[in-house]
């Protein structure tokens, strides 16, 4: 992990992508607004989640821990993102 500032991006960026094929998905299928919707509050959930995780590390004085930790995050948020991506994907069938 670089510093907290790139996983706060990497995070933005990866809902704000999210959010993008939402939108796209609710522009081409009108009817599927309310679920579509659904998943993006629960992006915007996910998000909020992984920001108080990040500036909360659990034993933020051990350098090696930290490490752990912020790999565990990354891993956690890469998993998080594509399930929502994949529920979105169930969702446009």
């Amino acid at each position: 992990m670089a510093n907290l500032r790139n996983l706060k991006k990497e995070i933005d960026y990866r809902l704000e992508e999210f959010v993008f094929d939402c939108e796209m998905a609710i522009y081409f299928q009108p009817n599927k607004e309310d679920a579509v919707v659904e998943l993006m509050e629960k992006g915007v959930e996910l998000r909020n989640a992984l920001y108080v995780k990040a500036n909360n590390p659990d034993e933020p004085k051990n350098a090696s821990l930290v490490r752990k930790y912020y790999s565990a995050l990354r891993r956690d948020m890469v998993s998080s993102f594509e399930q929502l991506f994949g529920d979105l994907s169930a969702i446009n069938k």
